[in-house]
């Protein structure tokens, strides 16, 4: 069985049993989540390389050529899409396969400190960004201010839209979804839906902010692959909802 099936599987079965995140701090929100999902990727005897701050994907395995990155959403809240901070997503890092693993959980009431995950979502990094050429690195020029030496840094920030916002069906419940050519191993993985991506007609190349007037424009270029179709199927545990169809939503304006 591949790990990625055995990481849900194991992910629906603590769901479903009540395992239930253990709050870290009142202040430190981001941990929560990270902690639970390493717990059950421990639980599946995979060995990772430890998690930091600026690490990617969050968990690293070591004998596997796989890495999992993860994202924890209060409900209801911000579920639409989440920043990511430097990091465009993607399907292929370093020579492994990335999934994202998405959790919602409900929002955090004084004197609770733990609680319980709603719904989660493991999809291929390729399932919200299917190029893996584009390297984020952070810029920056002096320059700026009555001196000239002020330093300006360009340091972007990518808001991507969920699984939860892209794809319909999926609340209450565990899915998986991984590109079409994915063998799934596991007998207790059933198929629930199919979902493809199309690719834009322009992709954006750059932008320009004016230092004055705060104004941002962009310029784009045609998409080599204009129209290319990825394809991806949604997975479920077997009798966990595997009646439930999931389904691609229409594309946000």
């Amino acid at each position: 069985m591949g790990a990625v099936e055995r990481v849900f599987l194991e992910c629906e079965r603590a769901r479903a049993d009540g395992d239930l995140i253990q709050r870290v701090s009142a202040s430190d929100k981001e941990y929560h989540f990270q902690n639970w999902v390493g717990e059950r990727i421990e639980a599946c005897r995979l060995a990772y390389d430890e998690p930091g701050r600026n690490t990617y994907p969050d968990f690293r395995l070591v004998n596997h050529p796989e890495g999992y990155e993860v994202k924890g959403l209060e409900f209801p809240g911000r579920e639409a899409d989440y920043d990511s901070n430097s990091q465009v997503p993607t399907g292929s890092h370093n020579g492994r396969e990335v999934f994202y693993v998405f959790g919602r959980y409900p929002k955090a009431e004084r004197g609770v400190d733990e609680y319980p995950v709603v719904d989660l979502v493991i999809c291929h990094g390729s399932f919200l960004n299917a190029d893996t050429g584009y390297v984020h690195k952070n810029k920056s020029f002096r320059g700026f201010g009555s001196y000239g030496d002020i330093l300006v840094r360009d340091r972007k920030m990518y808001v991507v839209p969920t699984p939860f916002a892209l794809a319909a069906g999926t609340a209450g419940l565990a899915t998986l979804i991984a590109p079409a050519d994915y063998q799934v191993q596991s007998s207790e993985l059933v198929q629930v839906g199919e979902l493809n991506r199309v690719e834009v007609d322009e992709v954006l190349v750059s932008y320009e902010f004016h230092m004055q007037t705060n104004e941002m424009v962009t310029h784009k270029e045609p998409n080599p692959n204009a129209g290319t179709v990825h394809q991806f199927r949604a997975y479920r545990s077997r009798g966990a909802g595997d009646t439930k169809t999931v389904t691609l939503k229409e594309p946000r304006s």
